[in-house]
């Protein structure tokens, strides 16, 4: 056990306290069973890192662990818990918990037998505390990390302090919002940086092999999360890469499930169902008309990848600017709020505000008899009455 305590430290020295994801400071870090989960590379282990080397003393108290290391291949999870506790442990972190065999009964476990120690993991967007054997809902709040915003990829990069807004601050208040901004930097300057390589925090890392190891974080999620956590056969696998290619080199489109599904030889159903499945890794964004009730076997109204980065990487010939501009107002609006499609219109949000998304030519002329509308209007710094910058949205997180 001493060398996962090495392993802790070192861990302590090489993390950076110069940019925190704002998430940090709503999270309750002091409830007894506490999860992260997200997309794999937007950052669950920084986060979790950077809080223990902020806030907690490295006495022997506090322990990281990430259950993918090789010590867990000869030792339980419950036995290094209960020699921590003993120790004085009082904080346990755990990453990758879906890496671990049977990891939500051992946490069932672990929070029934030690009510003194208060534990913080992470896993995969997959991950489920909701299950047959181990029901962790009543025990567990769980946040989800999205990748950055562009407020956050401002404030990383670029040296800035700005603070998150709330969508009402910017319906009601966008003009002295925007001007404010400015003052301070030019967003313009920039967006278009962060639509090709902001969103995933490791581009930082290594930029010039950025898409390289994109394309590997969405291979491990297709060949190694899938298969784990989703039970999908190795042997479809294929399948789901050529189904994500085509759904790539077409989107943002109202997608035709039967031609689709006869195009990468599944039927309907297993088409629909890989569809819901690539929307929960964090690879595509399914858009429908009702916000409620959705199954995976719901066919979507309209369909995204997740992303403006994963537009570059896995479809650099369909990055068309009205790809962008919708990729980008879905993704940021989808953190927190109901984004749901609309024939009359782009979007509704919340069922209550109607949106049209498109250049600084884009005119409120298809909205103006409908409540409550308004136009996201790309290459624009400020915006007037219900023409609102688009860049604004992504200071919503």
């Amino acid at each position: 056990m001493e060398q996962l305590f090495e392993k802790h430290l070192q861990k302590m020295i090489n993390t950076d306290l110069d940019f925190v994801r704002s998430l940090t400071d709503d999270i309750n870090w002091d409830a007894r069973l506490v999860g992260i989960k997200g997309a794999r590379g937007v950052g669950k282990t920084t986060l979790m890192l950077q809080y223990i080397k902020k806030n907690l003393q490295q006495d022997g108290s506090v322990l990281y662990v990430s259950l993918d290391n090789i010590w867990f291949s000869d030792n339980k999870l419950s036995a290094m818990v209960e020699t921590f506790v003993k120790r004085g442990g009082q904080r346990l972190f755990l990453d990758e918990v879906h890496k671990y065999p049977n990891w939500a009964q051992e946490l069932k476990n672990i929070y029934d037998d030690y009510p003194q120690l208060k534990v913080v993991f992470t896993g995969s967007s997959l991950l489920e505390i909701l299950n047959a054997r181990a029901d962790l809902s009543r025990r567990a709040i769980v946040y989800s990390l999205q990748g950055l915003s562009f407020r956050e990829y401002l404030n990383m990069t670029k040296g800035t302090h700005f603070s998150q807004l709330t969508l009402d601050d910017i319906l009601t208040n966008h003009g002295a919002l925007s001007q404010q901004i400015v003052s301070e930097i030019k967003p313009l300057q920039y967006f278009s940086e962060y639509l090709r390589n902001g969103y995933y925090p490791f581009y930082q890392e290594l930029p010039s092999h950025y898409f390289s190891r994109l394309e590997e974080v969405v291979n491990l999620i297709l060949e190694i999360e899938l298969p784990l956590l989703r039970g999908v056969n190795a042997a479809y696998i294929n399948k789901i890469k050529q189904m994500l290619f085509i759904i790539s080199e077409s989107v943002p489109f109202v997608p035709n499930i039967s031609k689709l599904s006869e195009r990468i030889g599944v039927n309907r159903i297993t088409f629909l169902t890989y569809l819901y499945y690539l929307q929960e890794v964090g690879i595509v964004r399914n858009v429908y008309k009702q916000a409620l009730g959705i199954s995976k076997l719901q066919k979507p109204d309209k369909l995204f990848l997740e992303n403006t980065n994963l537009i570059y990487a896995l479809a650099p010939d369909n990055n068309n600017t009205g790809n962008l501009r919708e990729t980008f107002f879905v993704n940021q609006l989808s953190k927190s709020h109901k984004v749901t499609f609309s024939d009359e219109s782009d979007f509704v949000i919340n069922g209550k505000w109607t949106f049209e998304v498109g250049g600084k030519s884009k005119t409120t002329k298809q909205i103006q008899n409908v409540k409550d509308s308004f136009v996201a209007v790309d290459d624009i710094e400020y915006g007037l009455g219900q023409r609102i910058p688009l860049w604004l949205f992504g200071f919503l997180y």
